[in-house]
């Protein structure tokens, strides 16, 4: 799980990053395509914490569920 993660939160780091960088561009020089971008990229953003949540909440259920009757 901490390899997941790892890869969970540099992927949402590298898209903070491009969210930001979007914005800031589209907001600088008046460029339409970069505000789109960014958009985008905070949506995919928004998938990527959904994916991380899921997979921690659903996780710790199938433990439960797994592990029981041990103990």
């Amino acid at each position: 799980m901490l390899i997941f993660r790892w890869i969970i939160g540099t992927v949402a780091a590298l898209l903070l990053v491009l969210t930001v960088l979007g914005y800031g561009i589209g907001i600088a020089f008046n460029n339409e395509v970069w505000q789109e971008r960014g958009r985008l990229f905070r949506q995919y953003l928004w998938i990527v914490a959904l994916l991380w949540f899921n997979t921690e909440v659903w996780g710790r259920v199938a433990w439960t569920i797994i592990t029981w009757n041990r103990g």
